[in-house]
């Protein structure tokens, strides 16, 4: 379960933005809850209508004069790219202009087994092919070693990147790089694909025409793929790419939209994002980078079909082996669940494909709600990917562990590392241990809706009117609105009951609201339940009628006390990680034995999903430690068990009476009671 916060953005700034900005009421609010107080403000991030000046980024006029005279003097030049879809798209990018300009140009692109960037074998190469200019496109920025090499072997180096800087810039004729500390360029957040369109605009004399008409799309999938702001000039170049990629003839483009099943569909941030870039993704991490290359390269649509339908079948592998490695962790978890209670989820699991790992990581921290550490032991190398939310820094809790690992990488949010041999344990104690000296009181996943919803802003104007904020992603995600004291007046399953479609009551209008991949039964509401709601809203046309779309994100009983159930739940796993909590508590968490009977019969034959079940039971008497504490003893003792998949509790078969005194959980916090007395 997620905490969910409302905005309330203020109303005389949404009225503003309202008049001034020409949106409807929901287009507006929605402006306010992201922090946009002023229309100018409005037109600085989202409403950019072109480029800035490429020449306006430090050193860019460098390389491309560095560039065209390597390319009027016959002078090799190799584009060094990376082996995900950004750093492909950068190779193409460039590869392709300086090909069409006719220099003797190849490209290279490192294997997701060489590492990330420049590596010294890779160089060697490289030189081998009588190479006198490398210029690196979505890297190269921390290559300070291997810049070293490449001028000693006789070679020159232009760095075109987009990542941080850090203490010391690369040997280079030009370093190519927004986030440059002496770099004062108007716009940082390109990725390393929008920055190779730029540098193609550079060398055409700093005219973005034909770089964006032969480019732009490329540069679009990029963009969402590499998961940068969606703000200022990125909008204006995803909008712009998404326009070509709808009518593309570009053989690649029609090929892969045609394996993605998006033909014949309005490409959107969304489509290119879970579409078309997990294909791109896919070569490097289960084939080759080369493959997606090679695609873009293609000039005949049947051999362009053909490459394409070999990235669909890598993507395929690839959510295979996630799901896998998935159904791995969740057998892990369902035999020991004590892997979930402590502060943070550190899991290393035996030839773990290292690809999808960080996806993986995602996954469990979204099912989870905790930082989560994943690791795979592949012929005696531990190497892991980490994701986090709010202020646990990944990056600061690599470095506390930093004795135990070989190597490590990352930021407040994710990260990467290598465990020594043998050290495994020893680092999952000592990631427990900086999370408890640093974070007493954990970070809670969030749901956040921008703003209340009222019955009469639900109009097919007001929410089509949202359509000015697309394209949507990061710092300028789908709006979000909170929908209250909702009456729940007809339930109906879906697809087998796969999903479920609620008809409810606002006030005095009523609307039609989906829930996918929840049953009726998991989701445990009956007719004439009042509940709360998170969801996205959209426009829905079925045989000429034209209507508003409610998509239901999460949902609750009205009125639910969340920050008594995160306290609960905080309170029940300090208890079981042997933490000591405040004398006073250890009374409130004791169930009798009615209580735990009450518990154990409410469960359905068919089980349930135990939170359901704690606000089915809606009993003030059990709050939800108690409810916690009574369910690991049922588990404990066999009367139960609960899977760690859909949180289901089911009752198991039992062929005697079992001593509900003899739970380990309740021998120990009785334990408690009785020394706080």
């Amino acid at each position: 379960m997620k905490k969910w916060t409302v905005g309330m953005p203020d109303r005389k700034t949404v009225s503003s933005l309202m008049l001034n900005c020409g949106v409807t009421s929901l287009a507006a609010a929605a402006l306010a809850a992201k922090g946009y107080s002023s229309p100018e403000s409005v037109a600085e991030s989202l409403n950019v209508s072109e480029l800035s000046d490429p020449f306006l980024i430090k050193d860019m006029q460098k390389a491309a004069d560095i560039i065209n005279t390597a390319i009027d003097n016959g002078e090799r030049i190799c584009i060094y790219g990376d082996y995900d879809c950004d750093g492909v798209m950068s190779a193409v990018i460039l590869y392709s202009y300086l090909n069409e300009a006719g220099a003797d140009v190849i490209y290279y692109i490192p294997e997701r087994s060489e590492g990330y960037g420049l590596n010294m074998k890779a160089i060697d190469s490289i030189a081998a092919d009588d190479v006198k200019l490398i210029v690196t496109v979505d890297n190269g920025i921390s290559a300070i070693s291997e810049a070293e090499y490449i001028y000693s072997l006789g070679m020159k180096l232009v760095v075109t990147d987009h990542h941080q800087q850090g203490e010391q810039l690369p040997r280079a004729e030009a370093v190519v790089d927004p986030h440059r500390h002496d770099c004062f360029s108007p716009f940082k957040y390109m990725c390393g694909a929008g920055i190779a369109l730029k540098l193609v605009a550079a060398l055409d004399g700093g005219d973005y025409t034909m770089a964006l008409e032969q480019f732009g799309d490329l540069a679009a999938i990029a963009t969402v793929a590499d998961i940068v702001s969606l703000t200022g000039e990125n909008r204006f170049l995803v909008s712009y790419g998404m326009e070509l990629i709808s009518n593309s003839d570009r053989p690649s483009i029609m090929a892969l939209k045609e394996v993605c099943g998006l033909a014949d569909k309005p490409i959107n941030s969304q489509s290119i994002g879970f579409g078309l870039a997990p294909r791109i993704n896919a070569a490097g991490r289960f084939g080759s980078p080369k493959t997606a290359a090679e695609l873009f390269l293609c000039e005949d649509y049947d051999e362009a079909l053909a490459s394409a339908r070999e990235l669909d079948r890598l993507n395929n592998l690839r959510k295979d082996a996630e799901n896998a490695i998935v159904s791995d962790i969740e057998s892990m978890i369902d035999k020991d669940p004590q892997l979930l209670r402590g502060r943070v989820i550190f899991l290393c699991g035996k030839n773990w494909h290292h690809g999808v790992i960080g996806i993986v990581a995602s996954r469990v921290v979204e099912k989870f709600g905790k930082p989560c550490f994943i690791a795979s032991d592949t012929d005696g190398e531990i190497r892991g990917s980490a994701r986090s939310f709010g202020e646990f820094s990944v990056f600061d809790a690599l470095t506390a562990c930093s004795d135990v690992l070989e190597k490590f990488g990352g930021h407040l949010g994710a990260g990467g590392f290598t465990i020594k041999n043998g050290k495994a344990e020893l680092f999952g104690q000592l990631i427990e241990k900086y999370a408890l000296e640093n974070h007493k009181v954990m970070p809670v996943a969030e749901l956040k809706a921008d703003i209340p919803l009222t019955p009469t802003e639900l109009t097919v104007e007001n929410v089509k009117g949202l359509d000015v904020l697309e394209p949507f992603g990061t710092d300028n995600e789908k709006p979000l609105f909170y929908i209250e004291n909702a009456q729940i007046l007809d339930i109906t399953p879906l697809s087998d009951g796969a999903h479920t479609k609620l008809h409810i009551k606002l006030g005095t209008a009523q609307a039609d609201a989906l829930v996918f991949r929840r049953s009726p039964r998991e989701l445990g509401f009956s007719k004439g339940d009042i509940c709360d709601m998170i969801v996205n809203l959209g426009i829905n046309e079925f045989r000429g009628k034209t209507s508003v779309s409610i998509v239901v994100n999460d949902i609750r009983p009205h009125m639910f006390e969340q920050s008594k159930y995160f306290a609960a739940s905080s309170a029940f796993e300090a208890f079981l990680r042997g933490e000591e909590l405040p004398g006073n508590y250890y009374p409130s968490m004791n169930p009798s034995r009615d209580d735990v009977v009450k518990i154990y019969k409410a469960i359905p034959d068919e089980g349930i999903c135990s939170d359901t079940l704690y606000i089915k039971l809606n009993d003030r008497n059990i709050n939800y430690c108690k409810f916690c504490i009574s369910t690991e003893a049922l588990r404990q003792l066999g009367l139960v068990t609960i899977s760690c998949t859909d949180n289901k509790i089911k009752r198991v078969r039992v062929s005697q009476k079992a001593d509900l005194d003899s739970a380990a959980v309740l021998v120990s916090l009785r334990n408690k009671l009785a020394k706080s007395y």
